[in-house]
């Protein structure tokens, strides 16, 4: 047998050990070319060996070289993520809501008490005064109470926001 030339499924599966449906399959999967001489396909078939062997070949719709990275990369992330805790750099949302509302509780109490506190020690003060003071608590707790976070929005950097004497929020 020359390896020169183009030989049947059936003396290519018997010398390399497969049957000729399993020559005819390699064929079908495109890892042999049916007009090619024995030589290249002993080379594509051996090639083909190899692939499987290290696990980049792809058996079905399973990829043991992209499931085995997409693994490494969950467990990387669950790690970094762990880590993050411990360095106290993560939180559960649900304490970050419970601070926050504690938070926005004690600033309001601060914030509707201003108007009668500016009341009782200044008598310079005309009610139209104390109005123009209660109006402006009156947008910064609007303001306050409208923020949403949108956690798709957050970047990781601190970006500095400033309130525009509107309410308006500029970046």
């Amino acid at each position: 047998m020359s390896l020169q030339e183009t030989i049947s499924q059936k003396k290519f599966g018997d010398l390399i050990g497969i049957s000729q449906q399993a020559v005819s399959d390699l064929i079908r999967r495109d890892v042999l070319r049916s007009n090619d001489p024995a030589c290249v396909w002993l080379l594509s078939y051996c090639s083909h060996l190899r692939e499987q062997a290290a696990g980049r070949a792809a058996t079905g719709d399973l990829d043991l070289a992209g499931e085995r990275a997409a693994l490494a990369r969950v467990q990387r992330e669950r790690i970094e993520m762990q880590n993050d805790v411990t360095r106290r750099e993560l939180a559960p949302v649900a304490i970050l809501e419970f601070a926050l509302a504690t938070v926005g509780q004690k600033i309001a109490a601060i914030l509707e008490c201003i108007p009668r506190n500016i009341k009782r020690r200044s008598k310079n003060l005309t009610s139209e005064d104390i109005e123009i003071i209660v109006a402006e608590i009156t947008k910064a707790r609007n303001v306050a109470a409208s923020v949403q976070l949108d956690m798709k929005d957050y970047d990781g950097t601190s970006g500095d926001t400033e309130i525009d004497t509107d309410g308006a929020e500029e970046s």
